[in-house]
């Protein structure tokens, strides 16, 4: 059971402390259960975008660290949560994040993060910052991210994406990310 003051794991997108079964994140199960991306900004569905390119990865936490910064007698309680953990697959390299999270008793969370990646993406190396929020109801995580504008180094300069990302708790999932060069 997930201690509701503690509904942070979703959060940082390992659902399970490091070295525990499920500790991998992949969005939305197998293909056939997969929920369909709705871009945060309104936006059409990336296949209707040329030029953009999908990448998935498998996320490993290696280092999570919650720190309840506000716990009222009653409403949500205030979390500050630092991530370190890894990509593998289209995405490939290290990823260090801090989020901010409001959990409430019944186990739903709302969560908000910037993440700095480290590594290869589509044969290109470098850095870049995504922007996630995303929220937690009835044991599903689910959220939006995207690269935040001007964030990229080395040769992932000019990159700009959105993704997404939805898991049961504990459950391993896929995450996505839509990207395009500018």
């Amino acid at each position: 059971m997930v201690d509701t003051r503690d509904v942070a794991t979703v959060a940082c997108l390992a659902l399970t402390e490091p070295g525990h079964a499920g500790s991998h994140y992949r969005a939305g199960g197998t293909a056939r259960s997969r929920t369909p991306f709705q871009p945060l900004n309104g936006g059409s569905d990336m296949s209707e975008n040329a030029g953009r390119t999908r990448a998935t990865a498998v996320i490993t936490v290696h280092k999570y660290e919650p720190s309840a910064y506000d716990e009222p007698a009653q409403g949500p309680v205030l979390t500050r949560i630092h991530v370190e953990e890894s990509f593998s697959g289209d995405i490939n390299g290290d990823g260090i994040v801090e989020f901010l999270q409001a959990a409430l008793a019944d186990g739903s969370a709302s969560f908000v993060g910037i993440e700095r990646v480290t590594g290869d993406l589509g044969g290109r190396r470098g850095t870049f910052l995504l922007q996630d929020a995303g929220t937690v109801q009835d044991n599903i995580v689910s959220g939006d991210w995207f690269v935040i504008a001007g964030s990229g180094t080395g040769q992932l300069a000019g990159l700009r994406g959105e993704g997404g990302f939805r898991a049961k708790l504990g459950e391993s999932a896929q995450v996505h990310l839509d990207y395009w060069f500018e």
